[in-house]
């Protein structure tokens, strides 16, 4: 099972809470991780797109980088693991993003992968004048997978003709293409809808746990991609997203926990909910519903696994487990302590991660 980290791209990465670490991003802070993730064995790291944050006492997410370019900085600084950049697709074409795509593969051979990303939060594009209108929400996953299709045919072919309803290609060129002539496709649909999608077009789909200490709650929605993956007929895998706050005892990281909890940034929760309430589509299982749920919107209602390094290394022992779960992708409160402490602390402890180390 493949452990990743998903990098902090937002400044203070994904707790909404005054008392959390404050930082900025920047790229000697995700060098610095992606970096400690490879020296400890992890085998990818990903990046997501924010166009504009939730302002608020911490001004939460309104300091980003861009994903492409940040991952080409980090792949030519990088030797062994993979990198997933992510593609806002109202914002880049596919042929574009094909290019950069191949692009970064001649700096990273065989080591880098895309992230489909629909969009749920209308603040980000209509600044730009590119928000397509509310109607958008009912045909995203058709539209992205139109993208796919063309990423996919640039890539193996070197041309596109593809005519569709959002994209249409005229002999579109790309050279070179990726090595392989292919790049491994993320998604991170979390309602029935964006689970098809997963199943029809990608390769991982990421999926959110939910709860404190709750590591099994994903196995529903780890079902649903399983079936969803027989139904498409394609090798689909479920990367698991958890947010771990791990100290010396359990009590001292539910301590931390709480504190960080009982400090929220309400009016960037606030902004969050008023974002994620625009879909009037969505269903419970969707990103846009899950995350602003009250009961601890503080960490976008993210699995989190609150304990003593022992703690957490049995729960994600039991998440590797699931069936069709193939990774996990984490956070953490204070990342460039958090990575050190998994590597040096956590993984060791991991009965999934013994059993690769000796398989390798």
């Amino acid at each position: 099972m493949e452990i990743g980290v998903f990098i902090p791209i937002g400044n203070n990465g994904w707790l909404i809470s005054k008392s959390a670490p404050q930082y900025m991003p920047s790229f000697e802070l995700n060098k610095t991780i992606v970096q400690k993730a490879e020296e400890h064995g992890l085998d990818f790291a990903l990046s997501m797109i924010k166009l504009r944050g939730f302002g608020g006492d911490t001004e939460f997410w309104d300091h980003n980088l861009e994903s492409f370019t940040l991952m080409a900085g980090l792949a030519a600084v990088t030797d062994r693991i993979k990198l997933f950049a992510s593609t806002a697709i109202l914002t880049l074409p596919p042929a574009i993003v094909a290019r950069m795509t191949s692009t970064i593969d001649s700096i990273a051979p065989g080591r880098f992968g895309v992230n489909i990303v629909t969009g749920w939060a209308p603040g980000e594009y209509t600044q730009m004048g590119l928000w397509p209108g509310e109607e958008y929400f009912g045909y995203r996953y058709e539209q992205a997978g139109e993208y796919v299709k063309v990423l996919r045919e640039l890539w193996a072919e070197g041309s596109s003709d593809f005519k569709g309803k959002h994209y249409t290609m005229d002999d579109c060129v790309l050279s070179p293409p990726p090595a392989a002539k292919t790049a491994p496709i993320v998604a991170a649909g979390q309602s029935n809808t964006g689970m098809k999608f997963a199943a029809e077009n990608a390769d991982f789909n990421f999926i959110l746990g939910s709860g404190i200490n709750t590591p099994l709650a994903v196995e529903e929605s780890t079902s649903t991609l399983v079936a969803a993956a027989k139904e498409s007929g394609r090798d689909v895998g479920a990367m698991v997203l958890f947010m771990i706050i791990a100290d010396e005892t359990d009590e001292a990281a539910q301590a931390k926990w709480q504190d960080y909890h009982d400090n929220a940034d309400l009016a960037a929760l606030g902004y969050m909910a008023d974002e994620s309430a625009a879909d009037a589509t969505a269903d419970d299982s969707s990103t846009a519903k899950t995350i602003s749920l009250p009961e601890g919107a503080v960490n976008f209602n993210m699995g989190t696994l609150v304990g003593s390094y022992e703690t957490v290394a049995e729960m994600l022992d039991q998440v590797a487990e699931l069936e069709g779960v193939k990774g996990i992708m984490l956070t953490f409160d204070d990342f460039v302590k958090g990575v050190d402490t998994f590597g040096t602390r956590i993984q060791p402890l991991m009965k999934c991660r013994q059993e690769n180390a000796a398989a390798a």
